[in-house]
């Protein structure tokens, strides 16, 4: 929404916690939850968009870093930075480096692959219990129902309620959430104040706007919006592939997923796209 200086207005994130709604959030995804997408979620309802995670010590050292891993725009609000970091310095000054463009930092203290956990970030923090307290003053806290050894395995709703029980700030759903029908049951059986998706809004970006696959106005938006802020070939078509994975028959996704050029892949939308 805007003002009457035409300047864009937004909730700050915790006011978004402050009517008993269910905040629906888009998860920092590596590669995947950037501005183009980011953007796109916000038009299909998504209340607070988080950026892929950034390692807080390459962000404060290069600004070629700070170019290549964060863009913005000045609707892109309410947003969260997301970064890792396996010390409270280099956390704090690219929080500090990164506060007039975003409305809160997010440290990633789950991350399972060995890469982070090799580095000290994601999950290796389990072991650090002092760096990850409701008494260090979070806002909230995020929970992906899964041990860093569980992959596939279902999300461990108990776990999270039982976090939610013993806490007084808000807490965050994440893990197995691809429908409104989702949404729901995860905060009956928790009573958690938000729900974060990533695969769910990837294969249907206008998932929180109550539609059961991608329709068609969404894959256009896509489309406008990659163009518009800018996006390299591969993710533009990547996400293409992830939205189009439940529609598109079989013998079409090959076709699809092999076309190598933005023309090539709007060439494809236009002859075929109203026919799937």
């Amino acid at each position: 929404m805007t003002n009457r200086n035409d300047e864009v207005t937004w909730k700050k994130p915790l006011e978004l916690f402050e009517n008993g709604n269910i905040v629906k959030i888009c998860a920092p995804m590596v590669r995947y939850s950037k501005l183009p997408f980011r953007m796109l979620v916000r038009k299909y309802n998504c209340d607070l968009a988080f950026t892929p995670m950034i390692v807080s010590n390459s962000f404060i050292s290069s600004i070629k870093a700070r170019d290549n891993e964060f863009t913005t725009c000045k609707e892109d609000r309410p947003l969260i930075v997301q970064f890792a970091a396996d010390n409270a310095k280099d956390f704090a000054d690219a929080a500090e480096i990164i506060s007039p463009f975003a409305d809160g930092v997010d440290l990633n203290c789950g991350c399972p692959q060995r890469w982070a956990l090799q580095e000290g970030y994601g999950a290796a923090l389990i072991k650090k219990p002092e760096l990850r307290a409701e008494h260090a003053g979070v806002s909230w806290i995020t929970i992906h129902g899964r041990t860093k050894e569980q992959r596939s395995q279902p999300v461990n709703l108990e776990a999270i309620k039982i976090v939610k029980e013993n806490t007084n700030i808000p807490i965050i759903a994440n893990g197995d959430i691809k429908s409104v029908g989702d949404i729901c049951m995860v905060q009956q059986e928790t009573r958690v104040d938000g729900v974060m998706t990533a695969r769910g809004l990837l294969q249907n970006p206008a998932m929180f706007a109550g539609y059961a696959d991608t329709p068609l106005e969404c894959v256009r938006d896509w489309v406008d919006m990659s163009i518009l802020y800018g996006l390299p070939y591969q993710f533009f078509h990547n996400h293409l592939i992830y939205m189009l994975e439940k529609i598109l028959p079989r013998l079409e996704r090959r076709v699809f997923n092999a076309l190598a050029s933005t023309s090539a892949v709007v060439d494809y939308l236009r002859e075929n796209y109203d026919k799937c």
